[in-house]
């Protein structure tokens, strides 16, 4: 029996990563491209699928601007392209999309703010609210700022980690290339094209090749990267050939692209993470507080007993019932220090106790193993 296919329609989450060669031309911007990539996702959302763009394209608007020469850019001079071409860059989305009435958000990250605890959590719950509250964000890797050598290639894999950080379902890479070959199509006639991957077995990572365009350093190699994060993380993958106009339009309808099934989906993926954890702590909870979290609600201040152990912010930290059982492992929004001081008071007394604004949960229960 053949495996099917996600159905890019039927979404719950879409992330999109948009490539540089996709987005900037000879001439500059594609205008007329990402007013018909918007036009899908102004109709994605109206079917009711919250939209991530993580869009390429910053360094190679900006260097136009600065009149830079072709070829590969010294550091500092990337940064200051990406410095230039970014405003640009999110205007042209804001300007694109107010016209479906959708309004838009400038999220910059790097890799590594998924590799600090902390900072994944803030990442995590911005991204949250923001498609909470209707907005399209528009993400970035913050180039600005790098300190090693920028590779445009990086947003491939940026794009899977958002994807697994905000609970993404699908993930769609829209490249100048529409899916995974047994070899280098250019170079080999034999070379089939893979529709579907099940497994990433160590046969497939190694079809790896390198990058055809231009303007973009991302070759299969990072897309592959980008799958194991993805799938790992429960969100089905897919790449695709993204010059098209209308390009989600375009793989609903039939267009050729790969997909990579998920292991699982996002939601329960991330609980197995949080719960293979070990935790550095312990929040020692009343029976009201525990009948709560068996319910599925948020652990909040005013339920804790007890702070036992020293943590920061994002640590693992278990949660335990009056009696001393197991209830849940979470992640911890405030220190071992800042959770004493607000133990046992209402959420609104936080500002109050520690001086500054916090959030209202101590654990929140997308970041909790029950």
């Amino acid at each position: 029996m053949a495996t099917i296919a996600p159905e890019l329609i039927k979404a719950r989450r879409l992330v999109i990563k948009i490539g540089s060669a996709l987005l900037v031309g000879p001439a500059g911007l594609r205008q007329d491209w990402l007013r018909a990539l918007c036009d899908d996702v102004a109709e994605w959302r109206r079917h009711g699928t919250d939209v991530v763009l993580v869009s390429s394209g910053s360094i190679a608007l900006g260097r136009r601007v600065l009149e830079l020469p072709a070829g590969p850019l010294p550091l500092e001079q990337a940064q200051a392209s990406a410095a230039v071409g970014q405003i640009r860059l999110a205007r042209a989305y804001e300007e694109a999309l107010a016209p479906h009435g959708v309004r838009t958000a400038q999220v910059l990250l790097t890799l590594e703010d998924s590799a600090d605890r902390r900072r994944y959590l803030n990442s995590r719950a911005t991204m949250q609210t923001l498609l909470g509250l209707g907005a399209v964000p528009i993400v970035n890797e913050n180039d600005t700022v790098a300190t090693d050598e920028i590779r445009y290639g990086d947003n491939d894999r940026l794009a899977a980690q958002i994807a697994v950080t905000c609970g993404a379902d699908q993930l769609l890479l829209l490249s100048d290339v529409d899916g995974l070959y047994t070899a280098n199509p250019k170079t080999d006639p034999t070379a089939r094209h893979l529709p579907v991957i099940e497994h990433l077995t160590p046969e497939i990572e190694a079809m790896g090749g390198d990058p055809v365009s231009g303007l973009s350093k991302g070759g299969m190699k990072t897309k592959l990267m980008a799958a194991r994060t993805a799938v790992s993380g429960g969100c089905a993958m897919a790449i695709t050939e993204g010059f098209v106009m209308r390009p989600l339009s375009a793989v609903a309808n039939g267009a050729r692209c790969s997909w990579f099934l998920p292991e699982g989906d996002p939601q329960a993926a991330r609980k197995r993470w949080i719960a293979a954890m070990k935790p550095k702590g312990t929040f020692v909870v009343d029976e009201g507080a525990a009948a709560a979290l068996r319910r599925g609600k948020s652990l909040l201040p005013a339920g804790v007993r007890a702070v036992i152990g020293e943590f920061g912010r994002g640590d693992p930290v278990g949660i335990v019932g009056p009696q001393g059982e197991t209830l849940a492992t979470g992640l911890t929004r405030y220190t071992d220090d800042e959770a004493r001081q607000i133990s046992g008071h209402h959420s609104a007394e936080i500002a109050t106790i520690l001086g500054y604004a916090g959030r209202a949960a101590l654990v929140h229960r997308d970041d909790m193993a029950v």
